[in-house]
């Protein structure tokens, strides 16, 4: 590409509207644009480095023999109501409405459909195992778009879908397809981990994410230290427990005036905040419940959604609080509730605690189990680090993650609800086994320079870079240099390297600004040395260049392309 005659720009400032590094520095170098909130275009560069991970994953999906389809992005909303999760995708579904008033959504997933298009082929077990999969965009409105590409409303995701007659073939074509994820993100050159997850709206048997690791991302990695344990914050076991042997006491009733937090009772009394239970009041769709977890802990909202098979998961107001507590916020407690109260499995042992009266100022102290009745004893809550790690070794540390990749075992809960079924040996119907797979190309590519660039811009690994190589000419208006960078272009090119030419009219200063920000891997600069037969070379992230004479040049970049 030769960039006097190419769309080709880059802003010299950065971005106003942009709150992630990634999101600065792709429309900083004109690989993106905003259209709208949560809603990008892809610029010529920012297309080939896209289309160059779409390569990449391709090649790893037609290794484990998955054929490539295309589905539709408006999809009749009664796909949705008949999988039962219309209601569970809710307000985060686009809707629209056909001249005929037919209602249709823009597709946010497309398991229903992969299921329907299944049921062409399945009729017997020997019809399967088979593996689909496409590059689709899909539609999501997300209330707080953020963070450039990585939370959006519209995006491209690749898809796929396995479909074996048993839970035992199912679990092979998992498997086939994390070798093959795990391939994608090492060729892509990602510095990730592979974590257990909650399975969310896609329900099934199993999820696990592939977590590009990095300080803007959104999730919070569980690990542990070197024992290969790994987990999403929202499904991470708690292992800890407390037992005391300390006699039990009588209840009692203290006056603790305007205490309202944990932090203010605990000075009040003079007491370790780990005497303390916390009572939070909760609603789980229409239904109220207390929550009691150790003082210093967090409910764990997603482990409490599953107690219920809630839905919708949210602290109670301040009216229902007040209706349920009789006291304003900060005096709830367990002792008296006439609603489910779910104790955390961390204090189970603990004894003689202080909880909240139900009472304004007021809090029982000498608090024990026999005081209340619990209606479920589980883990609910968050784990801390150095905590236990759960497979017993180690204390546990914290990262954070943006989620690139997913798979799940979808068991059979799609097959039922689509009527997706086989006849086995014994000529009986089954329901097929299926899997499900995504990775969002998008939030790959932020994450590719949320962990690789520096302050003058992007440092593209050189198998995923929009360019192999830029050559810079000094003085475009010398027809000598022009001549001599036209001709190693050519001859570049020619044995299959991809360069950029900046043979603009600028300052040479801002060429090299351009292709530090753009993160060209390879740079050659054509200058006063070409009376030398010799050039300027210099990699993207090393700060010295060195010369080299012009028959090296074609056999130095080949080098790093191998």
């Amino acid at each position: 590409m030769k960039l006097s005659k190419s769309f080709f720009y880059t802003l010299r400032e950065d971005v106003k509207d942009e709150d992630s590094t990634s999101g600065n520095l792709l429309v900083r170098a004109g690989f993106i644009k905003k259209s709208s909130s949560g809603v990008y275009m892809y610029m010529p560069l920012g297309l080939r480095v896209k289309d160059k991970i779409e390569t990449i994953i391709r090649e790893e999906m037609n290794g484990i023999d998955a054929m490539e389809m295309t589905m539709p992005t408006l999809i009749p909303e009664d796909v949705y109501i008949a999988s039962g999760r219309r209601d569970i995708i809710g307000s985060s579904m686009f809707t629209l409405k056909d001249r005929y008033q037919k209602p249709f959504v823009l597709g946010p997933t497309h398991e229903e459909l992969f299921a329907q298009a299944a049921q062409m082929k399945i009729k017997s077990y020997k019809d399967m195992p088979f593996s689909l999969y496409q590059f689709q965009t899909k539609f999501r409105d997300e209330a707080r778009p953020r963070f450039g590409l990585i939370r959006v409303r519209e995006f491209v995701m690749k898809d796929a879908y396995t479909f074996d007659a048993t839970l035992e073939d199912a679990n092979d074509s998992y498997d086939a397809m994390f070798e093959a994820y795990k391939r994608i993100f090492d060729r892509i050159g990602l510095d990730y981990r592979i974590v257990r997850a909650d399975t969310g709206i896609m329900g099934g048997l199993l999820s696990e994410e592939f977590q590009a690791v990095t300080e803007i991302g959104e999730d919070i990695l569980v690990l542990g230290e070197d024992t290969g344990f790994a987990s999403n914050l929202e499904v991470a076991e708690n292992v800890s427990r407390i037992v005391s042997t300390d006699d039990l006491k009588s209840l009692e009733k203290v006056h603790t005036p305007n205490a309202k937090t944990i932090e203010e009772v605990s000075a009040f009394l003079n007491q370790d905040v780990k005497t303390f239970v916390k009572t939070l009041i909760y609603r789980l769709d229409d239904k109220f419940v207390a929550v009691c977890v150790l003082g210093d802990r967090d409910v764990n909202e997603t482990k409490l959604s599953k107690i219920y098979g809630a839905t919708e998961v949210e602290l109670a107001d301040f009216e229902n609080v007040q209706r349920i507590t009789n006291a304003n916020v900060g005096f709830a407690g367990p002792i008296g509730l006439d609603i489910d109260i779910i104790v955390d499995k961390e204090i189970e042992g603990l004894r003689n605690f202080t909880v909240g009266a139900n009472e304004n100022d007021f809090h029982f102290i000498n608090a024990n189990h026999s005081d209340f009745e619990a209606t479920h004893i589980v883990d609910v809550s968050n784990v801390k680090e150095g905590d236990p790690n759960p497979d017993g070794t180690g204390v546990l540390t914290f990262s954070k993650g943006i989620e690139v990749g997913n798979t799940f075992k979808l068991g059979t809960k799609y097959s039922k609800a689509m009527n997706l079924e086989y006849l086995d040996q014994n000529n009986k119907l089954q329901d097929v086994y299926m899997g499900s797979y995504g990775i969002g190309l998008g939030r790959t590519l932020a994450a590719i320079v949320e962990q690789s660039h520096d302050d003058n811009g992007i440092i593209w690994p050189i198998n995923l870079a929009p360019y192999h190589v830029s050559i810079v000419v000094i003085n475009s208006k010398s027809d000598e240099h022009m001549a001599y960078a036209t001709d190693l272009y050519n001859e570049l090119t020619q044995a299959g390297i991809e360069v950029l030419l900046d043979d603009r009219n600028q300052r040479p200063g801002v060429k090299f600004n351009d292709m530090e920000l753009i993160g060209i891997p390879l740079r050659i600069t054509i200058g006063r040395d070409v009376e030398n037969n010799q050039v300027e070379f210099k990699e993207r992230n090393k700060d010295e260049a060195i010369k080299l004479d012009r028959d090296e040049v074609l056999t130095t970049i080949q080098s790093f392309l191998k």
